[in-house]
C-alpha cells in the first residue's frame, strides 16, 4: 500500500462519505478549483498541517491507500529543488480511504498528528 496523508476538517469527510467521493484538495480549495488534491508523506505532514491548519479545530487525518485511488498521483515540489509531495488527479473514493485519524492537541496547543 502507498499510504498518502491528507488533513482535512471533519465535515469535509463527512460530506465525502455520503457521497462516496471525496474532492477537497486543501482548506478551503475543491479538487475542481486546484485540479488535484494535496496529500503529504508522513515526514512531510506536520509541516502541511502547522501551515494550514494552526487555527483549525475537528480535523482529521485521511490514511489514503494510493494504489486504490485509481487516479494518477504524482510526486511533484512547489519549487525547484523542494521536497516533492503527493498530488492526486481526480476524486478519491471513499473506500480508498483505509484510516481517519483524529487530530488532537497537547497542553501547549501543538497538534497530535500520526507519524
Amino acid at each position: 500500500m502507498t499510504r498518502l496523508l491528507h488533513i482535512t476538517e471533519r465535515t469535509s469527510w463527512e460530506a465525502a462519505r455520503e457521497t462516496g467521493w471525496y474532492r477537497t484538495s486543501t482548506r478551503g480549495v475543491s479538487l475542481d478549483e486546484q485540479g488535484f488534491i494535496h496529500c503529504s508523506l508522513p515526514h512531510q505532514l506536520r509541516t502541511v498541517a502547522e501551515f494550514l491548519y494552526a487555527d483549525a479545530d475537528d480535523l482529521v487525518v485521511l490514511v489514503i491507500d494510493g494504489d486504490r485511488v485509481g487516479a494518477p498521483v504524482r510526486y511533484e515540489s512547489p519549487e525547484p529543488g523542494a521536497d516533492e509531495f503527493p498530488h492526486i488527479y481526480g476524486p478519491v473514493p471513499a473506500g480508498a480511504v483505509s484510516e481517519v485519524i483524529p487530530v488532537g492537541r497537547d497542553a501547549e496547543g501543538r497538534m497530535l498528528l500520526p507519524e
